[in-house]
């Protein structure tokens, strides 16, 4: 039943969709009309194809890569025709009004076609988020873009000066279509000469296999001092129904033994005291901690803290940026930067670099990428290397940050 209404609404979509389409290419010759007319209506009969298929489970035999494309495909395709149903719906409120008007005050009969105008707009209207959503899944999934900032930190050490550390987060391997071309961000972080390499959080989607094709991809990952990692709201498989308690836990403990075969260490609630040049750097990683109440909250920075009292430096590792002024600036005001992901910058926006930067997901989060400040703190929001739900990006590209620190 639910099959049939869902159907039943997209079928709805397409048809008032197809009044704009139907308007403003009056003019065409048939045969480019009828030619229109099949690739239009191929659309539909081929998701309903796609939605029995789903039904009757023989989508779970396909090539992941079939069915990500597919349902990716097909959702942008209604959504571009739903926003050109609206512009027809208002077309259709105008010439509801007009009829309206005439009938109140007698006047002669006015012109009841559908305006071109705004079936035209309406096209445009679709158009555009079609082309885009379509390019970012085409082209930007695997186009790493270094972001490269310098952070002027007080009372930096002289010997610590330059010191160069590469954040990446949210992996996501389980969203990956394709491996070869993930070796391209690797080759991206060492080719920075990092002195240590963070990763923030969220390396599967769901479950720790989904690692497993990428496991010897990422630990070819150098860094003079070592790799940190930390665990985001996807790793520990809240999201999963499980069997019974025990899978979970087996499930936590494969993630946990992926990051040592990589030879990342795991940060959980805990530090490492690391000698750089003869100073103390504490890199602190806690468990995810969000102040957003549908994310969870097992990080205890008090835990991972205590002990790095003698630090010349101290560099926070935390999942989620909310983290930073829910707690951070507030109770432990000696950290000197915490780096942060989970955003992934929405995987959608607009960015002129020192000009403009806008995406919907500041509307949740205000630290939502880029490097933010308050006294001598720092935080620094990584965009994502990976992608969730919608397999690409459009202005936002999958990121490798390179932080150089220099003294205030």
């Amino acid at each position: 039943m639910r099959l049939i209404i869902f159907t039943g609404i997209l079928l709805a979509i397409d048809l008032y969709a197809f009044q704009a389409f139907r308007t403003a290419t009056q003019n065409w010759s048939v045969g480019w009309r009828l030619a229109l007319n099949i690739i239009y209506w191929l659309v539909p009969v081929l998701m309903l194809a796609y939605l029995l298929a789903a039904q009757a489970d023989y989508t779970e035999h396909w090539p992941k890569t079939v069915t990500t494309l597919a349902r990716s495909f097909f959702f942008i395709a209604y959504f571009s025709k739903f926003l050109i149903a609206s512009v027809i719906l208002a077309d259709d409120l105008r010439r509801g009004s007009m009829w309206v008007y005439e009938k109140i005050a007698g006047r002669e009969p006015f012109d009841y076609s559908r305006s071109r105008f705004l079936s035209n707009m309406g096209l445009i209207l679709g158009g555009i988020p079609f082309v885009s959503l379509t390019y970012g899944i085409l082209r930007n999934p695997y186009r790493f873009k270094l972001y490269s900032q310098k952070v002027k930190i007080e009372g930096l050490p002289e010997t610590l000066q330059g010191l160069r550390i590469v954040q990446i987060s949210d992996i996501h391997s389980g969203s990956f279509l394709y491996r070869d071309p993930v070796t391209a961000a690797v080759d991206l972080i060492n080719a920075q000469q990092p002195d240590l390499v963070f990763f923030t959080g969220d390396l599967v989607n769901n479950v720790a296999t989904e690692m497993e094709r990428f496991t010897d991809v990422f630990d070819k990952i150098q860094a003079k001092y070592g790799v940190f990692s930390i665990l985001g709201n996807h790793d520990y498989g809240d999201y999963v129904s499980w069997e019974s308690p025990e899978k979970k836990a087996q499930n936590m403990e494969q993630l946990k033994k992926t990051h040592r075969q990589m030879g990342w260490q795991l940060l959980l609630n805990e530090h490492r005291m690391l000698n750089i040049k003869g100073e103390n750097v504490a890199v602190i990683g806690v468990e995810n901690y969000s102040t957003h109440l549908r994310f969870p909250k097992y990080g205890k920075l008090e835990q991972a803290h205590k002990g790095t009292q003698n630090a010349a430096l101290r560099l926070l590792l935390s999942h989620d940026p909310s983290h930073w002024k829910g707690q951070v600036i507030q109770d432990f005001q000696d950290i000197d930067i915490t780096f942060s992901g989970h955003t992934h910058g929405m995987q959608f926006g607009v960015e002129i670099p020192g000009v403009f930067k806008w995406s919907p997901i500041q509307y949740v989060y205000k630290e939502w990428a880029g490097l933010y400040s308050s006294g001598r703190q720092h935080l620094y929001v990584n965009r994502g290397l990976g992608h969730l739900g919608y397999p690409g990006r459009v202005g936002i590209l999958p990121e490798v940050t390179l932080l150089e620190l220099e003294k205030a």
